[in-house]
């Protein structure tokens, strides 16, 4: 009776070290009890044999081991290979008590409490911190990747290859080289902040990846440090980095009495300040974020002035005009500052001087008089005239009504008849020598006879090597407004379908 008041005693034990493993470790007791039941039934196996099923169960209350060999119930036996048979029992070999038990249900054979030896203690506490280290790592993914997007705070561990391991506290993360700023160093016991880029999980656990360079770090950083920012009164609209040398990003507020760009900014610019200094002195220019884009472009080019600006929306492009002694400041250096604010407004962005500008324009104007003058047959001044109206093709002289073009100055009726007819035969004869030109390119009487392009649209068909209905039927329409940058999704669903149709007919 006093041993096994003893043992009970030493078994109820084992409840209070999964308590305390669990609490050490911070993870779930009953994820340490499982470890030990898997632990202690390996041990089983070592003594009993590694071919049976044997399983151990603690007792969640009183902390009983029990150890017990499982057979699972069959009709016959003897259909079964010799080795599946091991583990297996007749229905018709069971004993009184287990009669009522069905097939595929297990009879439950309780044996003899282990006296664990020097080996079955060792494997036994290899399964348990096996077992707890998993669970560690289970605990810190679903620790942390609900953290995507945040900031933490670590200390460097050790550094690998210019990678620093971080520790966090509740588990590890890497910084790769490439994730710092330009030129920044950190040695070991450095402590550090950085934003959580992602979490993965793999054979070697959850793998934690920090960054210092994302644009996000930043983001979060004037979160930190402006109140109204975190609030949602101030939003930020993009940004755009160097990481370590420069960044600019946009800010925007719904509230009129609201500064945006002074609030981000603080009192004697303390709030942009402190992200400086966490950025190892990277310059932030905040930019008031519009939703007309040619204001935005100007204010994402300061400190830079700009004269003016050309759009070009079916190309996302835009031509800033600026002052010849601005050229420099627009730019900036190595291109950094045009760079940046085409990346923080997403339109290309061309630099020009005003001088060039003229040039250019002059060039233009010059090139689309000796057109008019070539094709229409007229002298210089009507040419000119036509320029300065804002003419740029021969097509839009074609489609302009009388009235119109009678309204220009020195013109008179019979003047703008003539050159709409001249335009009209210019154009009528231009498409006939290309329909031409499409025949000998060898493309197909469809493309030719449809009305869905016009045969300058052919050309460029042509030219990316589309030359029959089932070639352009093939494509996508992300592939066709590719072709034709002006295109929209709509008449892209459309020219395809119509082409389709000879698919479908039966």
């Amino acid at each position: 009776m006093e041993k096994d008041e003893i043992r009970d005693t030493q078994t109820f034990d084992i409840i209070d070290v999964a308590k305390n493993i669990a609490k050490e470790k911070g993870i779930d007791e009953l994820e340490v009890i499982d470890a030990m039941e898997l632990a202690i039934a390996k041990a089983g196996r070592t003594k009993y044999g590694f071919e049976l099923d044997i399983r151990a169960h603690v007792d969640k209350k009183t902390g009983r081991i029990g150890l017990f060999r499982y057979q699972e119930v069959v009709d016959d036996i003897e259909n079964l290979p010799i080795e599946e048979r091991i583990n297996k029992i007749n229905h018709s070999s069971l004993t009184k008590d287990n009669k009522s038990l069905n097939i595929g249900e297990f009879v439950k054979e309780e044996l003899p409490p282990l006296d664990f030896g020097r080996i079955a203690v060792q494997t036994a506490k290899q399964v348990i911190f096996q077992k707890v280290k998993e669970a560690e790592k289970t605990m810190q993914f679903n620790e942390f990747k609900d953290k995507i997007g945040d900031i933490v705070n670590g200390i460097v561990k050790r550094v690998e290859y210019g990678n620093l391991i971080i520790d966090l506290g509740k588990g590890e993360a890497i910084l790769r080289r490439e994730e710092l700023l330009n030129r920044e160093v950190f040695r070991r016991s450095d402590r550090i902040r950085a934003y959580i880029n992602d979490v993965k999980y793999d054979l070697k656990g959850p793998q934690i990846f920090l960054s210092r360079a994302h644009n996000n770090f930043l983001v979060k950083l004037f979160f930190q440090e402006v109140p109204e920012i975190y609030d949602g009164i101030i939003e930020v609209k993009s940004v755009a980095r160097d990481p370590g040398s420069r960044a600019k990003i946009a800010v925007y507020t719904k509230e009129k009495s609201i500064d945006p760009v002074g609030a981000c900014v603080g009192m004697r610019g303390s709030r942009v300040q402190a992200v400086v200094n966490e950025l190892q002195g990277e310059k932030i220019d905040i930019v008031l974020w519009s939703e007309d884009i040619a204001t935005f472009v100007v204010n994402a080019l300061g400190p830079a002035e700009v004269d003016k600006v050309i759009i070009e929306e079916d190309l996302k492009k835009i031509d800033v005009i600026v002052p010849d002694e601005q050229l420099s400041l627009a730019i900036g250096r190595k291109g950094q500052n045009v760079r940046l604010a085409s990346s923080l407004s997403g339109w290309s962005i061309d630099i020009l001087t005003t001088s060039q500008e003229s040039d250019r324009r002059s060039e233009e104007f010059k090139s689309l008089s000796q057109k008019f003058i070539s094709f229409l047959d007229v002298d210089e001044v009507i040419a000119h005239l036509l320029v300065t109206e804002g003419f740029t093709s021969i097509d839009e002289l074609a489609m302009v009504s009388l009235e119109e073009l009678n309204s220009i100055e020195g013109f008179d009726e019979n003047l703008s008849k003539e050159l709409i007819e001249r335009a009209k035969n210019c154009v009528e004869k231009t498409r006939i020598e290309n329909l031409s030109k499409l025949k000998e390119f060898g493309v197909d009487e469809y493309l030719l006879n449809t009305k869905l392009f016009s045969t300058d649209q052919l050309l460029k068909l042509n030219d990316n090597n589309i030359k029959t209905r089932d070639q352009l039927a093939d494509l996508s329409n992300s592939e066709l407004i590719e072709i034709f940058r002006d295109m929209n999704i709509e008449k892209a669903d459309e020219i395809i379908m119509e082409a389709r149709k000879h698919w479908y007919k039966s």
